[in-house]
């Protein structure tokens, strides 16, 4: 973004942007409302505990996580990611990566300097059998990384002297839209949940110049929404999905897959457009053990997990896998939040001037459009819900 994409990020960015469709895709499988997930997030800790894996562990992980078959330049290029989303300006832009391990907990110096490097993570050692106060720790780390937007992501009922070692990654954004909507030009618009339900929502409106176009492959048009930048190296996006047929949400999920969000900006129509998109604000928790095994990373909650490069002390099995997130749009802009634990226990285009409402049910994805980086990916059913 500020410094140019070199190939090992690129390589990373490939292969963490396959591994977000297919997280989207599993993730969706399961829900029926709205929600915001945070691709990236997830990623960032599944990476970092690929390094501490070896046998089928590792390879179930490197397969999920679509890694090149070069270690070193994964390592390279998870941190350049690290380094160049954290380099972005006019929005702000977080991300961090956390290790807490328990009190007398043998790691491996290795894993502690490999990720210390690799992810730019800090690491702690905290008391897991004070199981209030270490939630309090974590949680507070969490806050301050998402401006106060993700509280209680670890309870203390999720901790107890049996667990060895917490895994969090932290991501924020909060941007404004490049052209900005008129709040003044807000007014309550019916947007239809399903065939038999209608609810107005405040629909926000702006006529000005957008990458704009149709996907025919799975009958959807899509929208650019870019965010304040210093340059195009340094870009931010919103990609809207808005599926033509009113009962068509779930076959653009299908095939979100086929979606390039770096292409789609790359071979960017600008063109005039007449957009209404409703205001919505989403919060989301989920469970992610059921979903990572659906997408083949089933060992690491086995008896029979091998994190044999973090310790040699003893066998370690992951207890569970949590994201908390948040997503907020308006006139200004747009402000999305999301944390990930992990716990280790013993197109053809448009040429008329074309009128985009954002009507009924749609996805959206905040992507760093030089890599196609997908930092966060929501469905939207209803608006009016939180």
């Amino acid at each position: 973004m500020t410094t140019p994409v070199n190939e090992a990020l690129r390589t990373v960015a490939t292969s963490l942007d396959k591994f977000s469709t297919n997280f989207y895709q599993a993730l969706a499988g399961d829900e029926s409302s709205n929600f915001i997930c945070s691709p990236v997030s997830v990623s960032m800790v599944l990476s970092m505990v690929t390094y501490g894996a070896r046998g089928n562990t590792e390879k179930e992980l490197k397969n999920a996580l679509r890694l090149s078959e070069d270690d070193q330049v994964n390592k390279n290029g998870f941190q350049s990611l690290v380094d160049t989303l954290n380099a972005v300006k006019k929005v702000e832009l977080r991300l961090a990566n956390k290790i807490y391990f328990n009190v007398g907990f043998d790691v491996k110096t290795e894993f502690k300097e490999l990720t210390e490097k690799t992810f730019r993570s800090v690491s702690e050692v905290i008391d897991f059998g004070k199981s209030a106060k270490a939630a309090g720790t974590i949680n507070a780390w969490c806050e301050e990384k998402t401006n106060d937007r993700i509280k209680d992501v670890i309870k203390p009922d999720d901790l107890d002297g049996d667990t060895r070692l917490v895994l969090i990654n932290a991501v924020y954004f909060k941007g404004n839209w490049k052209q900005k909507f008129d709040p003044e030009l807000t007014e309550p618009m019916p947007f239809y949940v399903d065939e038999n339900t209608t609810k107005q929502v405040p629909m926000m409106y702006r006529k000005a110049h957008y990458n704009f176009g149709h996907i025919p492959e799975f009958e959807a048009t899509y929208v650019e929404l870019p965010y304040e930048s210093t340059d195009s190296s340094d870009s931010i996006s919103m990609f809207i999905i808005l599926p033509t047929e009113m009962n068509g949400l779930k076959a653009c999920e299908r095939h979100l897959h086929e979606i390039n969000f770096k292409d789609l900006h790359r071979d960017r129509a600008r063109i005039e457009v007449e957009l209404r998109l409703p205001k919505f604000k989403i919060e989301s928790e989920f469970q992610l053990q059921d979903t990572l095994v659906k997408m083949g990373v089933k060992e690491i909650f086995e008896n029979s997990a091998d994190f044999g490069n973090i310790t040699d002390s003893e066998r370690l099995k992951v207890s569970k896998v949590i994201q908390k997130a948040f997503i907020e749009v308006n006139e200004e802009g747009s402000e999305a939040a999301a944390v990930t634990a992990m716990m280790a226990v013993a197109y053809c285009l448009i040429l008329d001037t074309p009128s985009i409402t954002v009507d009924k049910p749609f996805i959206c994805a905040i992507v760093a459009t030089d890599t196609g980086m997908q930092l966060f990916n929501a469905r939207i059913n209803d608006p009016t819900l939180i």
